[in-house]
C-alpha cells in the first residue's frame, strides 16, 4: 500500500503544466505618447502646402516686358530690335512692359544695351546722352569709301582721303575702288563706335552713298568733323567687332 502511494503521488507532480489557450496572447507594456513630435510633423506638413501654394501663385503671376534682340547703342532708339517675355511680376523692378512699346521707341538709350537684355525705365532717356569724355560726328560717305557690312555697334577707323578725278593714280598713292586715296598714313580717328547706318537712296535709284554717326573722343571730334566736311574721309573695320 505504500508503494502504490508514492508512486501515485510522483505521477502526479511529474505531469506537463497546463499550456494556454492559442487565443491568449502576452501582455504588451503601453506605448510612450510623444505629444511634441507630433505637432511638429503636422507643423511641417502645413509650411509645406503653405510653401508649394506661394510658388503656385508666383508663376502665375506673370507679366510680359520687353526685352531688345540686338545691340542698341547710346543714343538709338529700339525701333523694331524688340520681342515680349514673361516675367515674374516683380513691383521693385522698373520693367518697361510690352504695352509701354509705342512710347520706348520715342526714348533714347543712355549708354549700350546689349543683345537679349530685358530693358527697364531707367536705361532711357527722352534726349540722347553721350558718356563723358565723347562726341558723336555725323559723316557723309560715298561707295567705296566704307565696308559694305558696316553697320550700328562696329568698331572703325577713320582715314583722311583725297578724291580724285583720273582713272589713274601716282604709282606711290594707295588707292581704293571708289576713286579715293588717302593722303596720310595715320587714322584721324582710331577705334570709334558706329552709333547708327543709314543709306542715303531713293526709291528707284541707289546712290550707295551712306550715312554714318561715329561716337568718338571729344579731342578727335574736331578733326574728323572738318574731313567729313570736305568729303575727305574713308572708313575700315578694325579688330573689336
Amino acid at each position: 500500500m505504500k508503494i502504490q502511494e508514492r508512486t501515485g503521488a510522483g505521477a502526479g507532480r511529474s505531469a506537463a503544466p497546463a499550456q494556454p489557450s492559442v487565443g491568449d496572447r502576452l501582455p504588451t507594456p503601453p506605448r510612450e505618447r510623444k505629444p511634441a513630435l507630433a505637432a511638429l510633423a503636422v507643423l511641417l506638413i502645413l509650411v509645406g502646402a503653405l510653401g508649394a501654394t506661394m510658388l503656385v501663385l508666383q508663376a502665375g503671376d506673370r507679366i510680359e516686358v520687353v526685352k531688345v534682340t540686338k545691340e542698341i547703342q547710346a543714343g538709338e532708339s529700339v525701333g523694331d530690335n524688340v520681342t515680349s517675355v514673361m516675367v515674374a511680376a516683380d513691383d521693385s523692378v522698373n520693367y518697361i512692359k510690352w504695352e509701354q512699346l509705342s512710347t520706348l521707341k520715342t526714348l533714347k538709350a543712355r549708354t549700350t544695351i546689349y543683345k537679349d537684355t530685358v530693358v527697364m525705365g531707367q536705361m532711357f532717356a527722352k534726349t540722347a546722352s553721350l558718356p563723358a569724355g565723347k562726341a558723336s560726328v555725323g559723316l557723309a560717305l560715298k561707295e567705296g569709301t566704307y565696308p559694305a557690312d558696316i553697320k550700328a555697334g562696329d568698331v572703325v577707323s577713320a582715314y583722311r582721303v583725297s578724291t580724285t578725278g583720273s582713272s589713274s593714280n601716282n604709282s606711290d598713292s594707295n588707292t581704293g575702288s571708289g576713286g579715293t586715296s588717302t593722303s596720310g598714313s595715320g587714322a584721324i580717328v582710331e577705334n570709334a563706335r558706329v552709333n547708327s547706318v543709314n543709306e542715303d537712296d531713293d526709291a528707284t535709284v541707289s546712290t550707295g552713298n551712306l550715312s554714318l554717326t561715329l561716337l568718338v573722343d571729344e579731342a578727335d571730334a574736331a578733326a574728323l568733323a572738318s574731313a567729313a566736311a570736305a568729303n575727305q574721309v574713308a572708313v575700315v573695320h578694325v579688330p573689336g567687332n
